[in-house]
């Protein structure tokens, strides 16, 4: 064997240079991988599944960072398809086009009702059942249409919660992620609903309600009479009845109902979408929690003895299970025991989760199974003891969805907000550019349960109405201020106030602002220009392509 001598020169050269290549020189002594790609998707939700598939569509080099072990969103967690045409005042299913009309496409076609749907679509005739599906029938559809691309997918993404994002100047060189990887990209896309990657980049944003003197608004900021799924009957709060000193009941938080119209930091209230079953043979029994406490459900006992009838579960999706939701006078909606979430850290993220989950997971066994319950209301107990959770569903986490439904998290505000003004369409000059349509009465749950006269009362609820209108999203309101960031858009936290931010939070409309978000991308890419400077007409014109929709016509306005 011959043997070839390298001087100590040489040896340290090839050492430096496979160190590097490898990454050993990154932050923390081990391997860092510094991945680079076109366009850098933070979130795998409606938005971001659907802008990953648009972006490679285009030919961009794309990466799907997703902080969970799953894409899909609320689509996979129990949200059994938003309210596509379940309204009897209006058709939204008119507003859904492009890839979100393809995502629906494709879950009839998994149904094998592809027939049925394509009926629908040519007659755009309204047919609410065609819409919907079970969570992970959505599931196998996403991964599915998402492996059709080469797309580079990253499962436990998280954004690092301190120097998460490094800038340049006013553009985002690279980010990084909590367990080490980083990544360059020309353009970011914050699919996320919290905004994140919006607020570590320095990009103003928003909590809670603004006064409704902000933006001269009037269903804004704190609710001088809530009427929308207000008590049915009254309930006492106290811990010792019509004692206030003795204390309030579980639900309740101790706050004063404020000045109406002023603004705060309370936000709509979140729940588990819950995929229940009947058919014993497919059904996991509701259990009590390690944390199960009894007290906890007096204001249910207290309800019921004051005559008031709960709500029970109802098949609405597919093979005869439920997605069951949360917006009655008393539920699983937990008013205010989210407080803090959008701005909290991963760990106050991961409690509020906890906490809302072994609170719902005690709810349904006390309503199931409590003796007091059937006394009160026995046709109430046997009707919930009929229903479990699905074990066909949510296979890694026992039958219960991995995520609650976060309906509200931060909102960008950018040089356009989109505020009430533009819901009423008074003048519909305001909004220009639209690159999706918002069609969904503005849906904002209490933010809180307080004590009012004497007896528990919700407070913040805002719900349809005849003064909306549907309205298109102006491209504004996904950009930030250019002083603030020039390649970061954003598909799921619009500049919106809180009030405009309800209409906008449903599904196809996360699908149709991530498409519009992936489009606009790779045009500032191919143009070399920042996000804010993107020729309208061309984005205007691939999306027209794309069948997205932007208008609708005048008679639906």
């Amino acid at each position: 064997m011959k043997v070839i001598k390298k001087s100590n020169a040489m040896i340290w050269r090839q050492l430096i240079f496979l160190f590097v290549a490898v990454g050993l020189f990154g932050t923390g002594g081990y391997a860092v991988p510094k991945k680079s790609y076109d366009i850098v998707i933070y979130g795998g939700g409606s938005a971001g599944f659907i802008a990953a598939i648009q972006a490679a569509k285009l030919g961009k080099q794309v990466a799907l960072l997703e902080p969970s072990q799953h894409l899909g969103g609320m689509n996979i967690e129990g949200l059994g398809g938003t309210d596509i045409d379940n309204h009897a005042e209006f058709q939204n299913s008119l507003a859904v086009g492009g890839l979100a009309l393809e995502f629906y496409r494709r879950i009839a076609k998994t149904y094998g009702r592809a027939h049925e749907f394509e009926d629908m679509v040519s007659k755009k005739a309204k047919r609410f059942d065609l819409w919907r599906f079970e969570p992970h029938i959505a599931q196998q559809v996403i991964d599915q249409w998402v492996a059709e691309y080469p797309i580079a997918v990253f499962y436990g993404a998280r954004l690092k919660e301190k120097r998460g994002v490094e800038k340049a100047g006013n553009r985002i060189k690279r980010i990084h992620l909590d367990d080490g990887q980083s990544f360059v990209s020309k353009v970011f896309i914050d699919a996320s609903i919290e905004g994140d990657l919006l607020f570590h980049a320095g990009v103003s944003t928003a909590v809670g309600r603004e006064s409704n003197s902000q933006y001269g608004e009037t269903n804004n900021g704190i609710r001088g009479e809530t009427t929308h799924a207000q008590f049915a009957v009254k309930v006492d709060p106290y811990k010792v009845p019509n004692d206030p000193h003795s204390g309030l009941i579980s639900t309740i938080v101790a706050d004063e109902l404020g000045t109406p119209g002023d603004g705060d930091n309370y936000i709509q209230a979140y729940c588990f979408r819950m995929c229940l079953t009947k058919d014993k043979e497919n059904q996991i029994a509701f259990s009590k929690p390690e944390s199960y406490d009894r007290n906890d459900y007096e204001i249910y006992l207290r309800y019921l003895r004051a005559g008031g009838k709960l709500y029970v579960p109802q098949v609405s999706i597919p093979n005869g299970k439920t997605d069951l939701g949360a917006w009655h006078d008393l539920s699983h909606n937990l008013y205010g025991m989210n407080r803090g979430y959008p701005e909290g850290g991963y760990a106050l993220r991961d409690s509020i989760l906890r906490y809302h989950r072994n609170f719902t997971q005690g709810l349904f066994y006390f309503l199931a199974n409590d003796r007091e319950v059937g006394q009160l209301d026995g046709a109430l107990q046997k009707e919930w003891a009929s229903w479990g959770l699905a074990k066909d569903e949510f296979l890694d986490n026992g039958g219960w969805p991995r995520q609650f439904y976060v309906r509200d998290g931060r909102r960008m505000v950018s040089d356009f907000v989109i505020t009430e003004h533009h819901i009423r369409q008074l003048e519909p000059a305001l909004l220009p550019h639209p690159v999706a349509m918002a069609f969904w009465p503005p849906d904002l749950h209490s933010v809180r349960r307080i004590v009012k006269d004497g007896y528990a009362y919700n407070e913040g609820f805002v719900f349809g109405g005849d003064w909306w209108r549907p309205f298109g999203i102006p491209y504004e309101a996904i950009v930030p201020k250019s002083s603030e960031c020039t390649n970061l858009i954003t598909a799921s936290c619009p500049s919106s106030s809180h009030v405009a931010y309800g209409a906008i939070r449903i599904e196809f409309t996360f699908m149709a602002l991530g498409q519009a978000s992936a489009v606009a991308a790779s045009l500032a890419i191919d143009g070399k220009k920042p996000v804010q400077d993107v020729p309208y007409v061309q984005l205007q014109k691939i999306l027209l392509e794309e069948k997205a929709v932007l208008h609708l016509p005048e008679t639906i306005n």
